[in-house]
């Protein structure tokens, strides 16, 4: 990799949401230190339950994205590898079971390194995962609990339409009686495994700070679209919003979002642009790129090129909102989580809301992550970069490691992405 060098936030609220997550982790520490249960969870397990019923949590991606920043994969890889597991794994999930093979204090990781679990919970998106997860409560001692994931059968037209008020329509009944069925069986068996009880009035409250907090994500993202300049980038947005979404149902989070909506409308009023000579916009597609952040931002001075959306914001506006979840609070719950895998891996749910986010931030060109070793993350990647240039908006698409930096060459990539700009956005537009 190229020499260090740090991306440059402005943001207030990133800031600010850098600080709250350290001393939340330190408190953790804490709470898990006096005895209480832990739970290890999946991005895609319903953690509203487990908020509702004080159970401390930590979610695998965030934890990921922490080791990553911190420059700890590799290590972490390394130690799969010398237990003989191949290199190719996919570190998003498999960092965390280096981690726990880790023969040295566990105190060198991250703010002080992962407190012990007693619960590994994810649900059966992807083989590997479950048994990366299995694995890792093996070593750590920890129980583990499964829940099932089940696909849709029709694709409704424009779910984003859909999704905060007409949620009912927009899976089939059966897979929400299901997923329903399912948070029932996991509130038992978290009721019996940590003697706390699962309070129903406590639960609407969680659920209405999601939605209060989701529904700041949505003004954001608005309003960075409609701007004339970008008054924010990607590097502090995908921070501020991804760390504030797994304290979601809290009221820090709540109010954190309507925090940095209220400073980035605040600069948006006074005309400011993140990127002074902003002549075009950039889409990141994929996940953060969390152990090179100052790579979104090598574009800048020399193109005007801003990177002002990504998947965090945009999902946080459209996919998570649950309007009249007071009727059935544990429907609309399903009705959050059991499409994340559409959203985000299956064509043409994923395709078609890349395109029209695109349309709506009036991007001019997309440079395009797509996962090296990730099996939930296969996502259709050549429908989406078709979808996206038939509505004329050039792709650029490459593999990549959000967290594992080995293989990453900033001299190269700059390259390869200044190449596209100069060949695909400028030369297109002067075609």
């Amino acid at each position: 990799m190229a020499e260090e060098r740090r991306a440059v936030k402005t943001l207030k609220a990133a800031q600010e949401s850098g600080a709250y997550q350290k001393e939340w982790f330190r408190s953790l520490h804490g709470r898990v230190a006096a005895g209480e249960d832990f739970a290890y969870l999946n991005a895609d397990v319903p953690m509203e339950i487990f908020r509702a019923m004080d159970i401390p949590f930590c979610v695998n991606q965030w934890w990921a994205a922490i080791c990553s920043a911190k420059r700890m994969t590799p290590r972490y890889v390394e130690l799969l590898r010398k237990a003989g597991y191949r290199d190719d794994l996919c570190s998003y999930c498999s960092a965390v079971l280096g981690e726990s093979m880790d023969p040295e204090d566990h105190e060198v990781g991250p703010w002080g390194g992962l407190p012990r679990p007693t619960m590994a919970v994810t649900r059966l998106t992807c083989d590997c995962q479950a048994k990366i997860f299995q694995l890792f409560a093996k070593n750590y001692g920890a129980d583990m609990y499964v829940m099932e994931n089940t696909l849709p059968r029709t694709v409704p037209e424009n779910w984003w339409d859909l999704a905060a008020d007409r949620w009912e329509e927009l899976y089939d009944s059966d897979r929400l009686d299901l997923a329903v069925e399912e948070l029932k069986e996991l509130i038992a068996w978290l009721e019996r495994k940590t003697g706390r009880k699962f309070d129903d009035g406590r639960f609407l409250e969680v659920m209405a700070l999601v939605n209060e907090q989701e529904g700041w994500y949505r003004k954001t993202r608005d309003l960075i679209a409609a701007a004339p300049v970008a008054p924010v980038t990607v590097v502090d947005t995908i921070n501020a919003t991804m760390q504030a979404q797994w304290q979601r149902g809290t009221e820090w989070a709540a109010g954190h979002a309507k925090r940095m909506y209220e400073e980035i409308k605040a600069l948006a009023d006074a005309g400011h642009a993140a990127v002074p000579n902003e002549k075009y916009r950039l889409m990141w597609l994929g996940r953060g790129l969390w152990h090179d952040f100052a790579f979104y931002q090598n574009f800048e001075q020399k193109y005007g090129a801003a990177f002002v959306w990504s998947m965090y914001l945009a999902m946080g506006a459209d996919a998570y909102i649950r309007n009249g979840f007071e009727k059935d609070p544990l429907r609309a719950l399903a009705a959050r989580y059991i499409g994340m895998e559409d959203f985000l891996h299956m064509p043409p749910w994923n395709s078609g809301w890349f395109v029209r986010e695109a349309k709506n931030n009036r991007i001019d060109g997309v440079v395009y992550m797509a996962p090296a070793n990730c099996m939930q993350a296969v996502e259709g990647s050549g429908f989406i970069v078709k979808a996206l240039e038939k509505a004329g908006i050039p792709v650029l698409l490459f593999r990549g490691d959000p967290v594992d930096d080995r293989k990453w060459n900033r001299e190269n990539m700059t390259e390869l992405v200044g190449r596209f700009i100069e060949e695909r956005i400028i030369g297109g537009k002067e075609a």
